[in-house]
């Protein structure tokens, strides 16, 4: 059971890899894979999302599968399934596998997860979600999106793309043609706060030097939901009291600390049914049945403590909540095509990154402070880094909450994420500098949204010239950002975008 335990979590994480790769545009608008599915079989972004947002999400229906199978088999997907979890696992069996942990963490540090879960019930049945900042599967996917995976596509790049014309090159341009024709992506992608997100995700990983499993133990909330739900689960541990010889071993080699000092009491909340107890059993005391079990560990919960994390999640409430509806007005504001009302989005929207990495211009950028704290991570146009591409409708099929709405492709080009401005003091044909019309040359609208009129002016040198000076139909222009991301300028663009005069119900700006 062991060998098919570690399997079982090879196995998962490269079905991870495999829909992380393949959560891209691939000369089709339409997905092949259920690449969200990870997040859609969280029980912990399906219900911050349901509570939060007040409605009945069907797309997460796969969560009560592994709700139902953790009534049964106990914590077991923290063991065999959760893709951080294999992550934390491999890191600790290779970078530290040979250390001995001296330092000794807490007991109550366990108290930990609960609160943290009790916080994000409590602002979540008030509306306030803040799951994306402590949610396993959010983290590792927004992790790999935003810092991992464009880290690794860098070195690679920078690495091999150079040895092209070095006497290596017959061995390496094999390998970097099959990487870039399998892994790399077509054109490096970057985001904004990368180093924030992959700090945080590294130190979930490095935390692993004081603890094994820390973040599982101590911190994870979505492992805390799993342990109350599989406590009274009918597969529990159970040790023959006559085969135990109290060696220990069981209780030392636990990944999760559930086996208690008398290596007959188990608690059961940690438990991840890794069978590790099992193999190391010398006299094959133990076994995980369905049977009558030893005895379990109680929590070691307070009810004070447990009504503080309940108060402090309803008071973020009003705290956050005026702060988010302050910021929706912010131009800079541009949310994808599809995006529910900016409250509902936010009660929805888990910041998982799925809708950044499938965007083909790399301009879904995770926001910064446009939407206050409560709308960290979430993703903004950011056009000047990339655009909306106008035949593109894949965030709304990633999405796996229906933050953003899945569009047809005739409705998606209708929809209005904002306008378009010139800058007329600063666009070249405007200050009488020089021609340009890149910016109509790529609107992409099938009536050009941005249009050109010839004008004759007097220059700075005295001199008479007839330039084509662009400006915005605002009826036409559907805010794609691409005349942003095209501007020639290389300090700012002569042409930006906000959120004025979007299609959404709660349009922050009017026309």
């Amino acid at each position: 059971m062991q060998n098919l335990r570690r399997a079982s979590q090879w196995l998962v994480f490269l079905v991870f890899v495999f829909l992380f790769l393949n959560t891209e545009y691939k000369d089709n608008d339409v997905l092949a894979y259920a690449v969200n599915i990870f997040l859609r079989l969280d029980p912990l972004v399906a219900g911050a999302a349901v509570l939060a947002g007040r409605a009945v999400i069907t797309l997460v229906w796969p969560a009560l599968v592994v709700v139902g199978l953790t009534l049964i088999l106990g914590r077991f997907f923290c063991g065999w399934f959760c893709p951080l979890g294999s992550v934390l696992d491999f890191t600790s069996a290779t970078v530290f596998r040979k250390l001995k942990r001296r330092t000794q963490v807490p007991e109550s540090w366990r108290r930990a997860k609960y609160l943290l879960l009790a916080f994000l019930f409590a602002s979540s049945l008030f509306t306030l979600q803040f799951v994306f900042l402590l949610d396993p599967i959010s983290i590792i996917i927004r992790s790999f999106t935003a810092a991992v995976y464009p880290a690794m596509n860098y070195v690679i790049n920078s690495t091999l793309g150079p040895l092209y014309a070095t006497p290596v090159a017959p061995v390496t341009e094999p390998v970097y043609g099959f990487l870039q024709r399998h892994f790399l992506a077509f054109e490096q992608p970057h985001f904004r706060m990368a180093g924030l997100i992959g700090f945080i995700f590294f130190g979930i990983l490095a935390a692993e030097y004081f603890q094994r499993r820390f973040w599982c133990r101590n911190l994870c909330p979505l492992g805390a939901m799993l342990g109350l739900l599989g406590r009274s689960g009918i597969v529990k541990r159970r040790v023959s009291e006559p085969d135990c010889i109290s060696c220990g071993r069981c209780e030392r080699d636990c990944r999760m600390g559930a086996v208690e000092k008398d290596f007959f009491t188990t608690g059961r909340a940690d438990c991840i049914d890794c069978m590790d107890c099992r193999a190391v059993c010398p006299e094959d005391a133990i076994s995980f049945t369905g049977g009558v079990a030893a005895k379990g560990a109680g929590l070691d919960l307070s009810r004070r403590g447990v009504l503080t994390s309940l108060a402090i999640g309803a008071a973020a409430v009003p705290l956050f909540g005026s702060e988010a509806y302050r910021k929706s007005a912010d131009p800079s504001l541009i949310r994808p095509p599809g995006a529910l009302a900016e409250d509902e989005f936010l009660a929805r929207c888990t910041r998982c990154g799925e809708c950044m990495r499938v965007c083909i211009a790399n301009g879904l950028q995770p926001s910064l402070f446009e939407a206050g704290l409560p709308g960290l991570w979430s993703p903004v146009l950011a056009p000047r880094i990339g655009y909306c591409e106008y035949n593109c409708t894949l965030c709304g099929q990633v999405c796996p909450t229906g933050a953003i709405k899945r569009l047809p492709l005739e409705e998606k080009k209708k929809v209005k994420l904002g306008l378009a401005e010139v800058d007329r003091d600063h666009c070249l044909p405007w200050k009488g500098d020089s021609e340009c019309i890149v910016c109509e040359e790529h609107c992409p609208t099938d009536k050009k949204a941005i249009r050109l009129r010839d004008e004759t002016v007097v220059t700075m040198y005295g001199e008479t010239r007839s330039f084509k000076r662009p400006y915005v139909d605002e009826g036409l222009c559907v805010g794609c950002g691409i005349c942003e991301t095209k501007c020639p300028l290389t300090d700012r663009s002569a042409i930006f975008v906000t959120s004025r005069g979007e299609s959404r119900a709660d349009a922050p700006m009017l026309m």
